[in-house]
């Protein structure tokens, strides 16, 4: 009787264990493309990528959210200093002008390998590049910016 105790509760165990499936690494990155899409260098040396990312970070983020799909918008921000600075996190100000109309533009960099919170890592001697842009006041930006 002792022995199909011992085999039932082997027989349970390995049935547990394939139902649960792989235990998932709890270090694993999230998957975004870091292929570059576009490059500015700041009046600081920095060089700052615009990654295409994924629907989080990077320009497939703020392409489809904020509605800016043009490099020039992002560049242009980038091509003036630092706005404000904590750590690897710098933000830039900016503003697009297309005759009377203005809107004002942020465009948030991770100058460092690794995200903040550690998701995402771009590998050694790599800079994660801007996480996202948007038009100050409102959702999306106007269609005319990317004109």
């Amino acid at each position: 009787m002792r022995l199909i105790s011992v085999v039932a509760a082997t027989v349970v165990a390995a049935v547990l264990l394939v139902t649960a499936g792989p235990v998932p690494d709890a270090s694993a990155e999230r998957y975004w493309n870091k292929k570059v899409k576009c490059e500015e260098t700041d009046p600081e040396g920095r060089v700052i990528p615009t990654r295409y990312g994924n629907g989080d970070l990077g320009w497939n983020h703020f392409s489809g959210k904020h509605n800016i799909k043009k490099c020039r918008v992002v560049d242009a921000a980038l091509a003036g200093r630092v706005d404000r600075k904590s750590g690897g996190r710098l933000e830039y100000d900016g503003v697009a002008r297309d005759g009377r109309r203005l809107v004002g533009i942020v465009v948030i960099v991770q100058y460092a390998r690794r995200t903040a919170d550690g998701e995402y890592d771009a590998g050694k001697g790599e800079k994660i590049g801007v996480i996202t842009a948007y038009c100050k006041g409102v959702t999306k930006c106007p269609d005319w910016v990317n004109q």
